[in-house]
């Protein structure tokens, strides 16, 4: 019988990310956030890869996202409240890191699974902020998916994609707990 971790169990039964509009100063600093990139980068990676990669946010960077949001936003004739929403992402921001999905060619590894990949990272950048006792959240929105934005906020390339923007910050009030999905109806037992 293996020896259970229950520490760490009971962390990922009871995890809960922050919503980022409630996170506030401080902000992990360059040393710890460097600890959490770190965890985040053991995630699963077929063929060792590292299809991925971070970008550090600081707050003036996501206020130049937030602009650009804005200009982006009235460029494409998004409605009015999406900008807004999007816009505050960034602008109520203080801390936050882009999870590049930037896929390799390989003849063994798809490329579906170097995104999937990047998914990993994503959660396991927030698990790590949670489990320092950080606030933390996987955000994406519009943005996010418009290449002129990745492009020219970010210097993202053709092949890359933004997997997530995970926000951090010190938690301003704990959010209550949610309904989580009804295990009896998502899971399939197959036994012969």
């Amino acid at each position: 019988m293996p020896t259970p971790n229950q520490a760490a169990l009971d962390f990922l039964l009871t995890r809960r990310s922050r919503p980022a509009k409630t996170l506030t100063t401080p902000v992990p600093d360059r040393a710890t956030l460097t600890t959490l990139l770190t965890a985040a980068a053991r995630s699963p990676d077929h063929g060792k890869l590292e299809p991925w990669r971070f970008i550090v946010l600081s707050k003036p960077a996501l206020n130049r996202l937030a602009e650009l949001v804005e200009t982006r936003g009235a460029a494409l004739s998004i409605d009015p409240d999406k900008i807004a929403k999007n816009h505050a992402q960034f602008a109520n921001s203080n801390l936050a890191v882009a999870v590049v999905a930037s896929p390799v060619i390989s003849e063994k590894v798809p490329e579906i699974e170097q995104i999937y990949s990047a998914g990993a990272v994503c959660l396991a950048l927030v698990n790590a902020g949670l489990a320092a006792g950080w606030g933390a959240n996987w955000l994406s929105g519009w943005a996010s998916h418009d290449r002129a934005f990745i492009r020219d906020g970010l210097g993202l390339e053709p092949h890359e994609t933004v997997a997530g923007f995970i926000h951090f910050g010190t938690e301003s009030n704990s959010p209550p707990e949610r309904p989580r999905p009804d295990l009896a109806a998502i899971t399939t037992w197959l036994e012969t």
